[in-house]
């Protein structure tokens, strides 16, 4: 008698579970995919900037707005030049890379010329009209765009490790990241080099050049910190394991982000309710916004932005495996590395299984140029998504917000005369 049940119940998850198969196999699923969780991870970044940067802005300008307000115009920039970046062709893309290489690299050296900005021991920023800009944070996009051109170009001769360096590395990433190194900021050296050996593990360059470049980018890392007393000391912190209370030296900012992630425990403490954010824990709503997040959102808060970069991740690799242009393919790669793995360094910092690198939160953090670089590359990926095949044929296919909305509004009727 209870079999009947059983089996309708049973049917009924296979077929829940058969149309979201299906539906994450639709050539528009990537397109969604990203267009949702970029929009959520704004939405969320915005709202716990507000909550985290209310005391902090209000002791500085006697607004509790004032960070937020900036951060929310940076926003709409940034979804304006994603919008734009998404109706770019592929073969604009390609076009583009080169002249934005010079460009980035133009901009990055404007941070040693008079323009340039020191902030905490790093020269990676400049001053233009009154706003402060990380031209470092546009080099990551034209970085993959650049690097996606050139190794599309070289794909047959990819075999030889000549043609994968010249020009991609050398000159290319190679002085991009000389520059950043010079101005001290070693976080954003590490998400340049991600995105310069992504790109290339990508391409299908042989594994035995990878050695090298760890070897490398191990040898210039340790380099990095032994010149910094800060950096030696956040990593003999975080190797030494000695943080009993924020009074040990290089321990307070580490120790007081795991008081809010504790203090947050599984439900959190409601939005508004951190107490950290009252001038105990630094930069509240930049690098350890994450914190924050846990402490007034709880684990499912914290869960649930990390589950939404998964999301983003595999919207990057449907790209990859699914796209015939090489272009598309490595594109993608590089985007994906970029902001995978700048949010795992910044996760890793936050909870203590890295040191204390930082960088923001891609998406979610303060900070106008990562937002609206970051934004863009989005934006990338949508072009990227929508040049997959199939894809523009059913995105054209379907009507638009607006008039899916006005379907809804019945239509007038016509009086009979």
């Amino acid at each position: 008698m209870t079999t009947w049940p059983v089996r309708r119940e049973e049917q009924g998850r296979e077929s829940v579970a058969a149309g979201v198969g299906e539906r994450l196999r639709s050539p528009v699923a990537p397109y969604y995919l990203l267009l949702g969780a970029t929009s959520l991870l704004v939405a969320i970044g915005l709202v716990m900037v507000l909550s985290a940067s209310s005391v902090s802005s209000f002791q500085q300008d006697g607004s509790s707005y004032t960070v937020f307000l900036t951060q929310l115009m940076y926003a709409g920039a940034g979804i304006v030049l994603a919008f734009l970046c998404s109706r770019l062709p592929v073969r604009a893309w390609k076009w583009l890379a080169p002249w934005g290489m010079v460009a980035a690299i133009g901009l990055q050296a404007l941070v040693f010329s008079p323009l340039g900005v020191d902030f905490q021991g790093n020269r990676n920023w400049i001053s233009l009209a009154g706003f402060s800009v990380q031209p470092s944070e546009f080099g990551k996009l034209a970085l993959v765009v650049f690097g996606a051109a050139v190794l599309a170009r070289k794909r047959r001769v990819l075999g030889r490790i000549s043609h994968v360096l010249i020009p991609f590395v050398i000159p290319g990433a190679g002085v991009l990241i000389a520059l950043v190194l010079a101005g001290h900021d070693l976080g954003t050296v590490l998400i340049l080099t991600a995105i310069t050996g992504g790109m290339m593990f990508g391409a299908g360059v042989q594994a035995r050049w990878f050695i090298g470049v760890a070897a490398l980018t191990g040898g210039g890392a340790a380099y990095m910190a032994a010149l910094s007393a800060n950096r030696m000391e956040r990593i003999q912190v975080w190797i030494g394991d000695i943080c009993t209370t924020p009074d040990v030296k290089g321990c307070f900012q580490k120790v007081h982000a795991e008081y809010a992630l504790a203090d947050g425990g599984w439900w959190g403490l409601g939005l508004g309710g951190s107490r950290e954010k009252w001038g105990l824990l630094p930069e509240p709503h930049n690098d350890f916004i994450l914190a924050i997040i846990g402490e007034e959102l709880g684990l499912p808060g914290t869960l649930t932005v990390m589950a939404l970069f998964v999301v983003i991740a595999y919207a990057c690799y449907r790209i990859v495996v699914t796209s015939p242009d090489f272009f598309v393919r490595i594109a993608a790669c590089g985007i994906m590395v970029w902001l995978v793995a700048q949010a795992m360094l910044n996760i890793g910092s936050v909870i203590g299984m890295l040191p204390i690198i930082g960088v923001p939160l891609p998406l979610v953090s303060s900070g106008g140029s990562a937002l609206v670089a970051a934004l863009m590359g989005v934006g990338v990926l949508l072009s990227l998504a929508r040049s997959l095949p199939g894809a523009r044929e059913s995105l054209a296919g379907r009507p638009s917000v607006l008039r899916r909305t006005l379907a809804v509004v019945p239509a007038p009727r016509l009086r009979r005369r």
